[in-house]
């Protein structure tokens, strides 16, 4: 079995530029599982598929699975389902999707095996079967540019029902890889190709560097007689009875650890004391019981200036256990009023230990709830913790910043200091309950001073922070609003003297676009995949 570190290392010694390709297959490479699962499910659910039709699917699939059926044949039938649906509903499904249930499917092993081959400046692909509403969001998500799939023919905004020949499956997928390789002048015999699945042999045979991700039974058997490098990730997928448990211990941990600050309480009298006790017993308790180590560079900024407000990316619920086991004491935090109503229990521990809750949808309401973390900050000297995004990401990917945490510090005249977690959606992203072990990389940035900040240019202090964490995530920084503004006027179409703007060329054939919603057999002793 090969680590992810070797193949990392392999990448690292191929040769820069674009003429090198690296291809990946989605279901089962990219994400664990096969999102057409989440399609057919959300099909049904819309009503865009009706019982009997759902019946006939499943058959065409079984065929398939069992070696009676072609994969164009599957897909003729599949497509048929489709027609006269707006394409563009299914655009927006499949972002949807991808936000609510599939991104958290990701695998981080392959995400750094993308993020590597992109590093040497190579053309990056995903080959697959399925349909680009399945895939695209996902590439998006990437910063992978080409995505090459079976398309279903669209004419006036709508599917037709017919499929566009050939279908990017087996000797098309190879097809495919041909062009793409042609494209940027590029050699097959040189390139990088990742997969799960027997059915993808040809394309495997085709390229010079052939990778066995996650491979089923029957690929590793080839993959170990041919010897490929055969990877399998665990960070993803069904978890283990282990996980499970280990996950309600440390979300549990919460609640017991300020019960054990009970008796701090009693026999000191000290409120203060027992927070502080209790946040450090439910930092060392939950990250012993996730198996959660954290790597931290610029450790001596968590104390030089305090208090101050701490402001972190927010990608994980793991977030909460980082952040109390990086700042440990006098600290206080801000919550989500829902946390209240869903989970009272939590909701109440949580106020003990020094959470504020706010309502996201009530600015005022919430400025006014912040009050008391001014107080805490001039009169206790105790920190703030918040993240600035709001809410979780689905990715390692910086959302727009609020700018609450802001005015907070500059109320009350603290600096603000930048923490920022490259990797806690490792250990459990948006949308997953269980806790998986991972190691978790943290930069602790210097403090920013806010002494001569002013209300009036908050905008742009935000702008100055969110672009440290940019800068240290290796992310595009955002441009000053002057600059986005020129940029949007240089790019505007001149029209005419009358200010209408020139109409947009019509297409009046028939446009050949993206697939439908593709099935991917789930048999596993069919041995067969139709989503690769």
């Amino acid at each position: 079995m090969t680590s992810v570190n070797q193949l990392l290392s392999d990448i690292k010694s191929s040769p820069k530029g674009p003429r090198t390709v690296a291809i990946f297959d989605f279901d089962g490479t990219i994400i664990a599982g096969y999102s057409a699962t989440t399609f057919i499910r959300e099909q049904l659910r819309r009503g865009d598929l009706t019982p009997r039709q759902f019946i006939e699917l499943m058959r065409a699939m079984t065929n398939f699975g069992l070696g009676s059926m072609g994969f164009s044949g599957m897909m003729a039938i599949n497509a048929q389902f489709m027609r006269g649906t707006e394409e563009e509903t299914y655009n927006e499904v499949g972002r949807q999707l991808y936000t609510k249930q599939i991104a958290r499917l990701v695998y981080p092993e392959s995400r750094a095996l993308v993020e590597a081959h992109q590093a040497r400046g190579h053309t990056v692909a995903i080959i697959s079967s399925a349909t680009p509403y399945q895939v695209e969001p996902a590439a998006a998500d990437l910063g992978i540019e080409h995505v090459l799939c079976t398309q279903l023919e669209v004419a006036g905004g709508k599917f037709t029902g017919g499929v566009i020949s050939p279908t990017c499956f087996g000797q098309g997928k190879v097809d495919a890889a041909e062009k793409l390789a042609r494209q940027y002048h590029a050699k097959l015999d040189d390139s990088f190709f990742y997969s799960d699945s027997q059915d993808d042999l040809l394309l495997l045979e085709r390229v010079g560097h052939p990778r066995a991700l996650n491979p089923s039974p029957k690929l590793e058997r080839i993959a170990r007689a041919r010897q490929w490098p055969i990877a399998s990730f665990g960070s993803r997928g069904r978890p283990t009875l282990t996980q499970f448990v280990r996950s309600v211990a440390a979300t549990s941990s919460l609640v017991t650890s300020f019960m054990a600050g009970l008796p701090v309480l009693a026999l000191t009298g000290s409120r203060r004391e027992s927070q502080n006790f209790s946040f450090s017993l439910f930092a060392d308790t939950a990250t012993a019981l996730i198996g959660m180590d954290i790597k931290v560079n610029g450790e001596e900024h968590l104390w030089s200036h305090r208090p101050a407000v701490f402001v972190f990316n927010h990608q994980s619920k793991a977030d909460v256990v980082i952040a109390a086991k990086l700042l440990r004491r006098d600290i206080a935090g801000v919550g989500k009023q829902e946390i209240k109503k869903e989970t009272p229990i939590l909701g109440m521990v949580m106020e003990l230990g020094g959470v504020v809750f706010i309502d996201r949808a009530d600015g005022k309401s919430a400025i006014n709830a912040m009050q008391p973390l001014v107080d805490a900050m001039r009169k206790e000297g105790k920190s703030v913790v918040i993240a600035p995004e709001g809410t979780r990401t689905v990715s390692p990917k910086l959302a727009p910043f609020k700018k609450g945490a802001f005015h907070l510090a500059l109320q009350a005249g603290v600096p603000i200091v930048p923490i920022v977690i490259h990797n806690a959606g490792d250990v459990a992203p948006k949308g997953d309950f269980v806790f998986r072990p991972a190691t978790v990389q943290v930069d602790v940035l210097p403090p920013v001073d806010t002494s001569r900040w002013k209300a009036e240019s908050i905008d742009e202090h935000v702008r100055e922070v969110r672009n440290m964490f940019a800068r240290t995530l290796g992310q595009p920084e955002d441009k000053p609003q002057a600059t986005k503004r020129a940029a949007r006027s240089k790019s505007k179409p001149a029209g005419k003297a009358t200010g209408k703007k020139p109409a947009a060329k019509r297409k009046t054939a028939a446009r050949q676009v993206k697939p439908k919603l593709q099935a991917k057999s789930s048999g596993k002793a069919a041995g067969r995949k139709q989503d690769t």
